[in-house]
């Protein structure tokens, strides 16, 4: 039978933290889903570190060719999947035990919806919180999708969250032609603003997923592009959607994402002093 769920891993080079991110989906209370994983081309054992979940009769491994980008993979993995619903989980991060039960719970109490995210907690390398409670920017429970879109350009920064905070319908994925890397920074916020414009958001002001810090070292060239990027999708985005933006709205969120790319630099470069 084919599952509610797919929970999809596009794993890259995650031998340290992969098995981590494989147990968090393996011991949800919600049991009606698959688990795809699919192996980029590793280089760092990630591949073995999957082998003794392959017997597992949930879990289908795939391998990806080297090449594409993080599109391809996610890409990859995401069209491998046979359930209604979709979640993408990084190959470091975590999802909380009661995540897919909540979330699809939200599913059935609002039909019109066609993605439901959570708030996350974010960790440090060695698992150690450093924010217990982000993201949403004060969005609770059903909003249009427009309104959530919309909030999500004048906040400067992808409300949704991580991957792992997100749940959303594969056909409607599918239809906005997967995932969209025009802007490749913002792969994740730019493909849920996409899906967010066919339906109803559900908001859930709670961490349901862990998104792990990256404590390697972020130039302000990379905190530039990350601003550059959002300025270029935030005016694609006002061009195609006529009504939704207003040139302030574009303006407000420009400024705020060179901020927030500041700033998420100098919190980066804090935690690796911290850890060495």
């Amino acid at each position: 039978m084919t599952p509610r769920v797919s929970v999809v891993v596009p794993a890259y080079n995650n031998a340290d933290y992969i098995a981590e991110t494989i147990d968090s989906i393996l011991g949800q209370t919600f049991e009606d889903f698959e688990l795809i994983i699919a192996d980029h081309s590793s280089s760092d054992g990630t591949l073995a570190a999957l082998a003794p979940y392959a017997d597992d009769p949930r879990v289908t491994i795939l391998n990806t060719p080297a090449g594409g980008g993080a599109k391809a993979n996610w890409d990859r993995v995401s069209q491998a999947a046979n359930g209604d619903l979709l979640k993408l989980v990084c190959g470091d991060d975590t999802i909380f035990p009661t995540c897919l039960a909540e979330q699809v719970a939200a599913f059935d109490e609002h039909p019109e919806t066609v993605l439901v995210a959570s708030q996350r907690t974010l960790v440090d390398a060695a698992g150690k919180t450093v924010l217990a409670a982000r993201g949403l920017a004060g969005l609770s429970g059903p909003v249009s999708g427009r309104v959530a879109a919309r909030r999500a350009v004048t906040a400067g920064a992808n409300i949704f969250g991580e991957p792992g905070c997100v749940l959303m319908r594969r056909a409607v994925l599918e239809k906005i032609g997967w995932w969209d890397d025009a802007n490749p920074y913002l792969i994740d916020e730019a493909t849920y603003v996409g899906v967010a414009l066919h339906g109803d958001v559900v908001a859930i002001p709670r961490p349901l997923a862990s998104f792990r810090i990256n404590a390697g070292q972020w130039s302000v060239r990379l905190a530039r592009q990350q601003a550059s990027q959002a300025a270029a999708f935030h005016e694609t985005l006002r061009a195609a959607e006529p009504g939704l933006l207003s040139a302030m709205d574009v303006r407000i969120g420009n400024a705020k994402a060179l901020g927030t790319s500041f700033m998420r630099r100098a919190v980066y470069m804090v935690l690796k002093r911290r850890m060495g």
